[in-house]
């Protein structure tokens, strides 16, 4: 984190290092000219019409399909392999071997999506769909994108006959999404040593903001926010809807989830949030660069608070956040509930537990017939939640920043390269408690007003996607070049 804070102390991160480093003598455009753009097109595609979600989906067919991609590229039986904990949770662990200078580096990436309904979507989510300059599916933006495109990283690599001074490892993993096996957990616990590495790149996090076409920020992800979801649930004798009481289990969630949406949790700064609004402010302009400067001060101006809050994204940022995705109430029409059950999903701050979270949801309720629950990523239901607080941010290694800042500033020349916190939460909790620091470098570029991971619709610009391929080729490369 020190050598972070020294970039934001000079309001920029575009100095140069005084590391050895190989700069691989090329820009975007000889990348553009030489790598094999229909071979990223043909991967994204192949992953999207796979179905991986939890429900109906298989990260082993996934799995499969690109470690058959692998071993027809060249690489060995032994360097490539899928394995996991069943039959439909499969995970792709691939070694490009390399000179054994220093210690691996990990790539990750989850093959899992976010279930999606045709009936929700102007296409089908589960088709790859190329229309206006964009693609479409589920999983464009989360993360299939960066699966195909560390997996066309690697073949062309493999191809060309590269050495990486160290061994670089992909692990492409089930269940980030959901599930009760997640594939990078699994690994850590069961295969350390097929993933054991100096540090790891989480193609799942940071990224390139833009702002009506032009970039405003190349994003790190040094810090994220924690996971927790909360299971809010009233109970009543019920009876005859002919004879309505107050006393009703579904007015009881209703009233709560009302208090919830009016509720702003406290605004909060860590060294990471603090050093991209210093950042930023110089990057906006008027009132949004006014505010971000009145945030920093002590102590910070409320108003300024509230008007960048108006943002999702800026509100995520400030505050830990919790939201309502699902209700379940009732058991006949023409009865009064006898249960009402609501989800409530947060994204803490770092340095808070979730328990504390919980216990502030109480709080706010403050409802004695609401039960407040913690759920478990494998859906178990607890009267309490751990007390474990996020990790604090990993110091940012030299080589990574030195090669990032050398490679951006081809592609998106004299943008910052700011750091970031994670809004969601994301795999990089596992590597970082394992003692491997995990950063969040992405070079896909989407406009800060169409996220739509998640969502419907869900897309990625054509145009974004290929010079994704280019950046991530040649960060990479840079990055393990023989010193």
């Amino acid at each position: 984190m020190i050598h972070l804070l020294r970039f934001v102390a000079a309001r920029r991160f575009s100095f140069a290092l005084a590391l050895p480093l190989c700069v691989v003598p090329f820009g975007p455009g000889y990348a553009r000219g030489q790598v094999d753009h229909q071979l990223s097109r043909d991967v994204f595609q192949q992953l999207i019409e796979i179905n991986t979600t939890d429900s109906v989906g298989s990260t082993t067919v996934a799995a499969d399909a690109m470690a058959k991609r692998l071993l027809d590229s060249g690489f060995s039986k032994e360097d490539v392999i899928v394995m996991g904990p069943n039959s439909r949770k499969g995970n792709l662990v691939v070694r490009l071997k390399g000179l054994g200078s220093h210690k691996p580096i990990l790539l990750i990436g989850h093959l899992d999506v976010v279930e999606a309904r045709r009936e929700d979507w102007t296409t089908d989510p589960f088709q790859f769909v190329e229309k206006d300059g964009y693609f479409y599916g589920r999983g464009t933006q989360d993360m299939k994108s960066g699966d195909a495109i560390m997996i066309t990283t690697l073949i062309r690599m493999k191809k060309e006959g590269y050495k990486p001074d160290r061994d670089v490892i992909l692990a492409l993993t089930a269940d980030e999404e959901g599930g009760k096996s997640n594939g990078v957990d699994w690994l850590l616990k069961n295969h350390r040593d097929l993933i054991d590495a100096e540090y790891v790149l989480n193609h799942d996090g940071g990224g390139v903001d833009l702002k009506s076409g032009k970039p405003l920020s190349v994003n790190v992800d040094a810090s994220e926010k924690l996971y927790a979801d909360y299971q809010l649930v009233v109970t009543n004798p019920g009876g005859h809807s002919s004879l309505p009481v107050p006393d009703n289990a579904i007015y009881h969630i209703a009233d709560a989830l009302a208090k919830l949406q009016a509720y702003k949790f406290p605004f909060e700064l860590n060294p990471v949030t603090r050093a991209y609004f210093e950042v930023m402010s110089t990057v906006e302009s008027g009132q949004t660069a006014a505010d971000m400067k009145a945030i920093l001060r002590t102590p910070p101006d409320q108003a300024a608070i509230d008007r960048l809050s108006q943002d999702p994204a800026h509100n995520s940022t400030l505050h830990t956040t919790c939201v309502a995705t699902r209700l379940d109430a009732g058991h006949a029409n023409n009865a009064l509930p006898q249960m009402a059950k609501a989800n409530v999903n947060c994204r803490i701050l770092p340095g808070h537990s979730r328990e504390e979270v919980r216990q502030q949801l109480i709080g706010i309720f403050a409802d004695p017939k609401i039960t407040v629950n913690y759920v478990s990523d494998a859906g178990d239901v607890s009267a309490s939640a751990p007390d474990a607080k996020a990790l604090p941010p990993a110091a940012l290694q030299p080589e990574v920043l030195a090669a990032l800042t050398s490679v951006a500033g081809k592609f998106w020349p004299g943008t910052p390269i700011i750091p970031d916190m994670a809004d969601g939460a994301s795999d990089g909790v596992y590597t970082n408690a394992a003692g491997m620091p995990t950063y969040g470098i992405s070079g896909i570029a989407i406009e800060t007003n169409d996220i739509r991971m998640h969502g419907k619709d869900e897309r990625v610009p054509v145009k974004s996607y290929f010079t994704a391929v280019d950046f991530y080729y040649q960060f990479l490369k840079t990055l393990t070049s023989t010193h």
